[in-house]
């Protein structure tokens, strides 16, 4: 596997773990009474044609 490629991997597993962990927030407000919607805000591009969504929360909260 080249530099690259673990760079890359590194990178995919570091994404996977905070996705984990705001999923877990997620579920946290949701328990408490919020509501919470993720909506893409902006897509961000490189220079060499990769892309990657950029995400804000739309909060709701209970009553």
């Amino acid at each position: 596997m080249s530099d690259n490629e673990t760079d890359q991997e590194a990178i995919i597993r570091k994404i996977a773990n905070n996705l984990h962990r705001l999923n877990e927030s997620v579920i946290e407000a949701v328990n408490s009474g919020i509501s919470v919607e993720l909506m893409r805000a902006s897509r961000y591009h490189n220079e060499e044609g990769d892309w990657g969504d950029m995400l804000v929360p739309i909060i709701h909260k209970g009553k």
